[in-house]
């Protein structure tokens, strides 16, 4: 009896893993785990799922490695008979994340990311001063550090003007808050002091967000590991929904 309902466990594993992949514009390797049997699947519960992937492509964005466990889960009884993983409410997992510095850089191209770089705006002595990103680039030369050059419009008191900047910074990990260890200007005339703090801040402000949302899934960094050319991501994941067709 329990090697029957482990069969039936994964066979719902395997179709709710054809679905995820269809899903994915490019996959190298995938597995996908509900951890469950036949009593449990008519109940509506699973122990939890393992999601295992390498080599995924969404929306343009690459992921090097991810590996994702969660909770257990409420799922829909009928739905999962069907081999689809329906989720009854938002589920806690825990998740581990390799980017490479090439994957990192393509991404921040694409169009999907692009879309997501709005202007932003920073207070300096009371005046509002706009920021609309035009380039950057990450460099992750190793020793818990990381690189950036970019390219910004600034707008202040109704005038544009140009910013190329080059950044050191030790990301935030569980002991200690994100330091930026130096800040120099490559472009850019006749730019405050006062503006460039306020950059400064609203950069810190931005890397320390408390969460990052994907879609059906919101991410809580814990702890940001940087290695030669990639960069491991430790974080508590709320997952709302399965992927599905």
């Amino acid at each position: 009896m329990v090697k029957e309902q482990r069969v039936e466990a994964q066979l719902l594993s395997q179709e709710a893993e054809r679905r995820v992949s269809d899903q994915l514009d490019k996959v190298e390797k995938i597995n996908l785990d509900v951890q469950t049997d036949l009593l449990k699947i008519v109940q509506g519960q699973a122990d939890g799922i393992s999601f295992a992937g390498e080599g995924l492509v969404m929306k343009g964005i690459r992921v090097q490695e991810i590996k994702l466990q969660t909770d257990s889960v409420g799922i829909n009884p009928f739905s999962a008979l069907f081999g689809q993983i329906e989720l009854n409410q938002p589920v806690n997992a825990s998740a581990r994340i390799v980017l490479t510095e090439v994957d990192i850089n393509r991404a921040l191209t694409s169009d999907y990311l692009r879309s997501l770089m709005q202007n932003f705006d920073f207070n300096v002595r009371g005046e509002m001063v706009s920021l609309q990103l035009q380039e950057i680039q990450i460099h992750l030369p190793g020793g818990g550090k990381m690189e950036f050059t970019g390219k910004v419009f600034l707008q202040e008191k109704g005038i544009t003007r140009p910013l190329g900047f080059t950044a050191r910074v030790r990301p935030r990990t569980q002991p200690q808050p994100i330091m930026i260890e130096s800040f120099n200007c490559t472009q850019g005339e006749d730019i405050s002091v006062d503006v460039i703090v306020g950059l400064m801040h609203k950069v810190k402000e931005l890397v320390n967000l408390p969460h990052f949302e994907f879609d059906d899934m919101a991410l809580r960094i814990k702890n940001l590991e940087v290695q030669q050319g990639k960069l491991i991501l430790l974080a508590d994941a709320q997952v709302r929904q399965i992927p599905s067709t």
